[in-house]
């Protein structure tokens, strides 16, 4: 039999619970001291790897913390306590840093290895919701993610207690990040295969077009014969070129614009219709600084110079969403 839902219990209970889970967070930042900051400083004096550990919700988190570490420049990776009792704790080395986290600080399959986790690994680091536990008596830094009632109406299903360890454990990564000076560049690295990745590692060198594919016609030629170069090349504009040197641009706005006007526009002089002073990039720039620049002033194309203004790619906004950059 399906329950009946009485929407505004549901309502109630969802702000209790976020209300509960907030105040759970709140409390951590007021009470954060210097043992955050021993924490950090070991996991900055790490020669090898942070090994994460922890079994049920706890678990879930040591596995989200371990992932945040490795993808912010810490080396890390998650081991099961059961597993590392049954061989496992061969992955750690006396460089590594151990991460214990506990709701309870009693976890039987932690206590079971710490000791000798102890007499393996350089230091401890322990995550428990009780500073007297055995695994924060334990560990040579305890950094205590208590809460005063979970969010559950039984007060039973870890929720506010796995919201404070998940955020103490942000933390922690972030300020180690920090610490490290990891910059955006560094997390582009690590995520090649992502948007971010593509956007901070993608030059526009990587994506222009060059040689016979970038429109380009001389300051003497007519209206007709940019007209027929734009049709040709396919990218909505024609440079103009003068003793090898950009000087103008000639796109489909100007050319519309010209069109408006009265007579014969194809006998006109580039020289006397097209935008002069274009905007350029150079090719060592980050696709992301084309972008920057084309929302900026509107445009939909952009030549790249070299040094001295000659003309050497150009690239527009198809070339950018086709790289996934936009």
């Amino acid at each position: 039999m399906i329950a009946k839902i009485n929407g505004e219990r549901a309502l109630d209970l969802a702000r209790d619970v976020l209300t509960i889970e907030a105040e759970a967070v709140q409390a951590l930042a007021r009470r954060i001291d210097e043992n955050f900051v021993a924490a950090v400083e070991l996991l900055l004096q790490c020669r090898g790897r942070v090994v994460v550990s922890g079994i049920g919700k706890s678990g879930h988190i040591a596995r989200k913390l371990a992932a945040t570490l490795a993808s912010t420049g810490t080396p890390a990776f998650f081991v099961h306590p059961a597993e590392a009792s049954h061989g496992d704790l061969g992955m750690v080395t006396r460089d590594d840093v151990f991460l214990a986290m506990s709701n309870s600080g009693e976890t039987d399959e932690l206590i079971s290895i710490i000791q000798l986790v102890k007499r393996t690994v350089g230091h401890v680091i322990a995550m428990t919701g009780r500073p007297d536990s055995s695994l924060a008596r334990i560990a040579d830094v305890h950094l205590d993610a208590g809460v005063d009632k979970e969010a559950c109406p039984n007060n039973l299903a870890p929720t506010a207690s796995t919201t404070a360890a998940l955020a103490l454990s942000d933390a922690l990564a972030l300020a180690v990040m920090d610490a490290r000076g990891f910059g955006a560049e560094d997390f582009a690295r690590s995520h090649p295969g992502g948007a971010l990745g593509r956007r901070l590692l993608t030059h526009v060198r990587d994506l222009m077009r060059t040689g016979d594919s970038v429109p380009q016609i001389g300051v003497e030629a007519s209206v007709a014969d940019a007209l027929f170069e734009i049709t040709a090349k396919r990218m909505g504009m024609t440079a103009v070129i003068e003793a090898g040197r950009v000087v103008g641009i000639f796109t489909d706005g100007d050319l519309r614009r010209v069109l408006s006007r009265e007579g014969d526009f194809r006998s006109l002089r580039l020289a006397e219709v097209m935008t002069r002073s274009p905007r350029t990039i150079d090719a060592d720039a980050m696709a992301v600084t084309a972008v920057d620049l084309m929302e900026k002033h509107r445009i939909s194309q952009l030549l790249v110079t070299d040094a001295d203004g000659v003309l050497i790619g150009a690239l527009n906004t198809y070339d950018l969403l086709d790289a996934k950059v936009i």
